[in-house]
């Protein structure tokens, strides 16, 4: 029993790495593409927003999701996931007002040897595609 807690608490860290790297990688193509970050791993208390990053008067909350293939990461972007994306929109937006911004929810998906793909409006506030 104590070697399976073990093994599923290596998987969550190797999962964590594999996250936290797939975020950097998506930060680094959004910048190059002209965007700016302005939160990393942004937490509220309703939900977690991968990088909020903004490009003139645009501010976009965006989701980062690494697969073996890029379709499989756009799938894993569910209902819920979404609504909590919304829900910490909402949340960073009432400290940090952006009045006379442009918001959109956008999607960055990775996968092995492929460039990142860039979902710009992949779903709005309430986690409707």
């Amino acid at each position: 029993m104590a070697a399976r807690k073990a093994g599923a608490a290596g998987a969550r860290r190797t999962a964590e790495v594999r996250g936290r790297r797939a975020e950097w990688v998506a930060a680094w193509f959004l910048r190059l593409k002209g965007y700016r970050v302005l939160a990393r791993r942004y937490r509220a208390p309703v939900g977690e927003i991968d990088l909020i990053v903004r490009r003139g008067k645009l501010i976009a909350f965006v989701e980062v999701k690494a697969r073996a293939t890029l379709v499989e990461a756009v799938e894993s972007v569910t209902p819920a996931g979404r609504r909590r994306v919304g829900r910490a929109a909402a949340a960073w937006l009432a400290s940090h007002p952006a009045a006379g911004f442009d918001l959109r929810f956008d999607v960055v998906a990775l996968s092995r040897r492929r460039l990142p793909r860039h979902l710009p409006g992949a779903f709005d506030a309430d986690g409707r595609a």
